[in-house]
């Protein structure tokens, strides 16, 4: 896939390249500012970029990384949590059509007002963190019930070049079972299609989810090591 080594280092790659102006930066770290998003990327997992981070980072404050090789990562330090993930990159030649689920009302853009109860349904489902300013990491949709709760919701996160990830895909457990997630899906990919773009994803391999994606046209591309790491106090 042309330019997909992007993905091999996402963070670092979104925050010199479509989060740039986002970018907290000194020497070869980078971070999303803490009330947006607790991801980090490394030029490199040197020592030299490890001590450029822990500028950027507060004393036991918790940051996560995605890259190719397990973290080692120095004294000063900790692993908070490490595992593997499954990095998924929508493919053409895969493609199914991407087509929203016939039970699933239209996605509704959301916004700034929003927020609150886009905190909450993610604290309750946990997809991922989401924090008071996630929201501008890119466009998010979710899908409301008849008496106008949020039901379910899905958006934007990195944008490592061409790239563009899916991310905070959840529905409330009241409203499972109907499609939403499809929906959501569907419609980002479709988005981030025409707009010159490719979608990709990441999820846990064991995530029941992960045949979803693979029917809407996406393919593990690889896996990818999440850590999180905190600064010694």
């Amino acid at each position: 896939m042309k330019n997909s080594r992007q993905l091999d280092n996402p963070i670092w790659t979104s925050l010199t390249t479509g989060h740039a102006a986002t970018a907290r930066i000194h020497g070869s770290a980078r971070r999303y500012p803490g009330d947006v998003s607790p991801l980090a990327g490394l030029l490199e997992p040197s020592e030299e970029a490890f001590r450029d981070l822990a500028h950027l980072v507060g004393p036991d404050e918790a940051v996560a990384l995605f890259t190719t090789e397990p973290v080692r990562a120095p004294g000063d330090w900790r692993v908070v949590r490490a595992r593997l993930i499954d990095q998924m990159v929508w493919t053409e030649a895969a493609a199914a059509p991407a087509t929203p689920a016939e039970s699933s009302p239209p996605p509704l853009a959301l916004d700034r007002p929003d927020v609150a109860e886009m905190t909450a349904l993610a604290a309750a489902t946990e997809p991922g963190p989401f924090l008071t300013r996630t929201i501008v990491m890119g466009r998010y949709y979710g899908i409301r019930s008849l008496e106008g709760r949020l039901a379910a919701m899905a958006g934007e996160r990195l944008r490592p070049g061409r790239f563009t990830e899916i991310s905070a895909v959840c529905t409330d457990p009241d409203f499972r079972g109907r499609g939403h997630a499809r929906t959501l899906v569907a419609y980002l990919a479709s988005q981030i299609r025409a707009a010159g773009g490719t979608p990709f994803l990441h999820v846990k391999s064991e995530n029941g989810a992960k045949s979803l994606y693979e029917k809407l046209g996406f393919r593990v591309r690889r896996a990818i090591q999440l850590t999180v790491i905190a600064r010694r106090g």
